[in-house]
């Protein structure tokens, strides 16, 4: 193990852990976008609505996503739909992501008792008030553990994005290895690197989770 190695190699993984974080933060945000239109679908009556909504689901969780990826990146062009490398690695997290955020979001709208909905009527709020002021800030704090699961694996699965060619933090690695063939230094580095961004986002999942539970401490 060449610890002056690693220290001459920093800059070049610091640039990949900018762009591992970037693709995953925009991923991440546009998933849940995803997910709450998903989720919000799957809730109607309407069961064709909520027949595409449960198979978009059970495909994107049913397939490989180093697969996705190659569709979105390699796919898309052929029916006319160009992505720079960036925004097909952007594409294929989200489309990852918002299918598990749907399910973390139909188990979180699931804590919502129907007490609610009666104390919300009794009280004459409106629909829309009551969706979004009452329904999904319980159904967010009741979902937030297993949201923050899907942000983690969001942050790991980022390194298939090499893939593509993507430089991302995996593939500053790959790279350095095929040229200067020092394979534990690189993986040891983006090992405890990896290990770092997603101690440091845990972290601040569980103290929002701490926050949100604070008001419910003691009851």
């Amino acid at each position: 193990m060449d610890f002056n190695y690693i220290a001459l190699a920093i800059p070049d993984l610091l640039r990949g852990v900018r762009m591992t974080l970037l693709v995953s933060g925009l991923a991440v945000i546009f998933s849940l976008l995803i997910a709450l239109g998903g989720a919000y679908f799957r809730s109607l009556s309407f069961k064709p609505i909520q027949y595409m909504v449960t198979g978009y689901v059970e495909f994107i969780r049913g397939t490989p996503y180093l697969v996705q990826i190659f569709f979105i990146f390699y796919g898309f062009p052929a029916i006319g739909i160009q992505l720079s490398v960036f925004w097909s690695g952007v594409a294929a997290l989200s489309v990852w992501a918002s299918a598990y955020h749907i399910e973390n979001f139909r188990a979180g709208l699931s804590a919502v008792g129907k007490g609610v909905s009666d104390a919300s009527a009794s009280l004459g709020l409106r629909r829309w008030h009551h969706a979004f002021f009452v329904v999904l800030p319980i159904a967010l704090r009741a979902a937030l553990p297993s949201m923050m699961n899907t942000v983690v694996s969001t942050i790991k699965n980022s390194a298939y994005l090499q893939a593509i060619g993507l430089v991302e933090l995996t593939f500053v690695a790959v790279e350095r290895i095929a040229y200067e063939f020092r394979a534990i230094e690189m993986f040891a580095s983006i090992c405890v690197l990896y290990l770092l961004c997603i101690f440091i986002v845990s972290g601040l999942g569980h103290a929002l989770e701490h926050r949100l539970n604070r008001p419910y401490a003691g009851r």
